[in-house]
């Protein structure tokens, strides 16, 4: 047998191998996407919110919540506060079509090392697969769920603005707290609405999705600290700030501090139990929470 026939009957065995793994995962991700949820279910986005007792002078004494999120339309969110999130969690968020192939790439080369030294492996899941879970999905650790998620969000990205996508995330993502959305984290750790926060503060809450209770400034002050100068590096790495405001951004303490809901809040237990019960009789539970 000649050189030549030799690679000849090895480039159809490769040939060969390469088309059976390629009909097989096509018949696998097929397995796996037949039954996905419709992303048209997300036009008829209706978080539950926080209801709120006021005192006649507007003092807030009492909430009712079992998820606390005050949703804000995404053309009230602050630019600095989606620069944020944009640089901690998908900074390739206006370009890519749902998934990020290159960050993909680069998880999958990192972790190969991270293996090598039993360090967590690094994932690659764009601000859409968020969404994609979120909304539609569940949180189980499988590969299916992650063929499914991928599918997802080239779905929502092919049929969703980007900033409709930002908006769901913004308004659902968990923050710690029982903050549910950027707005009640705003809120729940700095006392302040979105348009008050600093850049400091803002790179602060942009990164707590991935861990929300591990960086929870009142426990882990150091690790909630090093996470949001962090953030601040990659705001000003991807053009969002100058290297001054990085540094003056990076030199300020982080203080959060919970939220007091005024000073009557605590002499008017029993009056807002009742109001609660009145609104319970009234609306139910769904309209109460």
């Amino acid at each position: 047998m000649t050189r030549r026939t030799i690679w000849r009957y090895l480039g159809i065995g490769f040939g060969t191998v390469a088309l059976a793994s390629f009909v097989v995962l096509g018949i696998y991700v097929y397995s796996v996407s037949r039954d996905l949820p419709s992303v048209d279910t997300l036009k008829n986005y209706n978080p539950p919110v926080t209801t709120r007792v006021y005192a006649g002078n507007g003092t807030v004494i009492g909430e009712y919540a079992r998820e606390r999120r005050i949703f804000v339309p995404i053309q009230f969110v602050p630019k600095r506060v989606i620069d944020a999130f944009i640089s901690a969690e998908d900074k390739n968020f206006y370009t890519h079509p749902g998934i990020d192939v290159g960050g993909i790439i680069r998880a999958g080369i990192k972790d190969v090392y991270n293996v090598m030294v039993h360090k967590r492996l690094q994932g690659a899941s764009t601000i859409t697969q968020q969404v994609a879970k979120n909304f539609l999905l569940n949180s189980q650790v499988k590969f299916s769920r992650k063929i499914r998620e991928a599918i997802l969000a080239i779905r929502i990205d092919a049929t969703y603005p980007k900033d409709k996508i930002l908006e769901l995330y913004l308004n659902e993502i968990f923050l710690g707290q029982n903050s549910y959305g950027v707005a009640a984290a705003a809120l729940n750790y700095f006392g302040k609405s979105l348009d008050q926060l600093t850049i400091g503060e803002a790179a602060f809450l942009a990164s707590l999705p991935k861990a929300p209770s591990n960086y929870d400034p009142r426990y882990h002050l150091q690790a909630a600290t090093y996470r949001r100068n962090w953030v601040i590096g990659q705001m000003h790495e991807n053009g969002y700030i100058t290297a001054a405001q990085a540094k003056d951004a990076i030199a300020k303490p982080l203080v959060a501090q919970s939220r007091p809901l005024g000073s009557q809040a605590e002499d008017a237990d029993y009056f807002v139990e009742e109001v609660r019960r009145i609104l319970y009789d009234k609306y139910g539970e769904h309209g109460l929470y």
